[in-house]
């Protein structure tokens, strides 16, 4: 936050910006021990969250013209996106939209900061909304939590703490078969999991791999990955200004900040509106005070927003002292605006979506390839001169194809397949085989010459072509 137009108590107090909340001056763990929080925007946020949660238990479970919906097999080189194939072949594609999802988290952080982090990131999905309200079931909300911890281990804290460790290790080994799911298919972990672990001993280590690290995550490691390893919340001090929407403290209006009394002018005390009652502090999963202005470990998840509104109704105060607002919307009271850089990383988006769209559109029914087997020499036999070559034929529809080969570049061309024709080439299959291309002698140029192979369905349509090599006898061009 800029030092510009800010009380003296804020500019004195620097602490927060050399040191992180969850960690004491020697290094140790600062455990955080959030208070539940509640309120409108916590609803919202609740149901966001089992929408999206619903989302990731069903996907893998969902077909869409008879293709998964969606699935990234990196093993077997199967990926399907929206129940489209994709292959090796598509690869750019991929990248290009690898480029367009870094500029769409660029545009949404320049506008919106951190949202992302607090709304939708799966991180905060399964700690705040499962993890987390799984804890407080068992141990309760934050007075009860920070009690169990420093009593002795006696056998109600062992039975609390095993009975959530237990639910923590069922929940991370549920998530690892679901993210399982997304690479192999349901019907591939059902399997593995009948079968069991001396038949697929690799598969189950992996597994167990998987588990305990989102065991590791949800359990111990938690708001640590926000504050001190995603590189997003780097990423956002690069990105954000004081003309980006995040959930900010209104200065002007809380500070001097004083505790609550009945009856006061607060006014005529010179008295802010904030009653420091600490609310904004004991609510935020990341253990920061909102109050000291924008921080890199701030996800934006708006428990502050609620814990202040819910104070500010119960004085009698207006709602809205921690709210989504822009910093220069605070200092200077103008409203949010596109700024030039909003716009023009916005249009590169725009074209870039624009394109991806297209090649998504353009990928056709098939791919054909046709080449030369290497090594091989050509044959001149009743003035023909006989090519052999090799072809991969990729089915990119949603049907299947029976397919033949014809020579575009001459009609008296001929192909001869080594199997019967026409080929049948099923969904989303990959089909390798040879065959003879047979090319009137008289026709031959150069003794390198390029030739195009149509492939046709069964109905006399062209799909694809593909051009290639053949080559003959050496002449020489004068």
């Amino acid at each position: 936050m800029s030092n510009q137009n800010q009380p003296n108590n804020i500019l004195e107090n620097k602490d927060f910006r050399d040191s992180v909340a969850t960690a004491t001056k020697d290094g140790k763990r600062k455990w955080v021990f959030p208070r539940k929080p509640k309120g409108k925007y916590t609803n919202y946020r609740s149901y966001t969250s089992y929408v999206l949660l619903a989302l990731f238990l069903t996907v893998p479970f969902l077909k869409l013209n008879g293709n998964p919906f969606f699935r990234f097999n990196i093993l077997d080189r199967e990926f399907f996106i929206f129940g489209q194939a994709f292959y090796v072949q598509d690869f750019f594609i991929f990248g290009l939209g690898a480029v367009t999802s870094v500029i769409f988290v660029m545009v949404f952080t320049i506008v919106f900061g951190r949202i992302f982090c607090g709304w939708l990131c799966p991180q905060t999905l399964f700690m705040e909304m499962l993890f987390r309200k799984i804890e407080y079931w068992i141990e309760g909300d934050r007075n009860k939590q920070i009690k169990l911890d420093k009593q002795d281990w006696n056998a109600e804290k062992i039975r609390k703490k095993l009975i959530k460790w237990g639910i923590f290790a069922f929940i991370s080994l549920l998530i690892s078969h679901v993210m399982f799911m997304y690479i192999v298919g349901p019907s591939e972990v059902w399997k593995i999991m009948k079968a069991g672990p001396l038949e697929y001993p690799v598969n189950f280590i992996v597994m167990l791999v998987f588990t305990t690290l989102f065991y590791f995550v949800f359990a111990w490691l938690r708001e640590q990955v926000c504050t001190l390893i995603c590189p997003y919340g780097r990423l956002q001090g690069v990105l954000v200004d004081k003309q980006t929407i995040n959930v900010y403290y209104d200065f002007k209006r809380g500070e001097n900040r004083a505790k609550w009394r009945n009856g006061e002018d607060r006014t005529a005390a010179s008295k802010g509106d904030c009653i420091d009652c600490n609310q904004c502090v004991v609510v935020c999963p990341t253990g920061i005070d909102i109050r000291n202005g924008q921080q890199l470990e701030c996800i934006n998840c708006t428990a502050c927003i609620d814990a202040c509104d819910e104070i500010m109704l119960k004085v009698g105060l207006p709602k809205g002292l921690i709210r989504y607002a822009t910093e220069q919307e605070i200092e200077t009271q103008t409203k949010f605006k596109f700024t030039a850089r909003m716009k023009a990383t916005a249009i590169a988006l725009f074209v870039l979506i624009g394109f991806l769209g297209y090649l998504l559109n353009d990928r056709g029914l098939m791919e054909a390839k046709f080449l030369k087997v290497p090594g091989s020499s050509f044959i001149i036999q009743n003035n023909e001169i006989r090519n052999s070559f090799t072809y991969t034929i990729i089915n990119k529809s949603n049907g299947d194809l029976k397919l033949n080969f014809k020579v575009l570049s001459s009609q008296d061309a001929k192909i001869n397949l080594y199997e019967k024709s026409p080929i049948l080439l099923k969904k989303n299959e990959i089909k390798k085989g040879d065959l003879q291309v047979v090319f009137p002698e008289n026709e031959m140029k150069l003794s390198k010459q390029e030739i195009e192979i149509g492939v046709f369905d069964q109905n006399g349509t062209m799909i694809t072509s593909y051009k290639t090599i053949f080559e003959g006898p050496f002449k020489l061009v004068l």
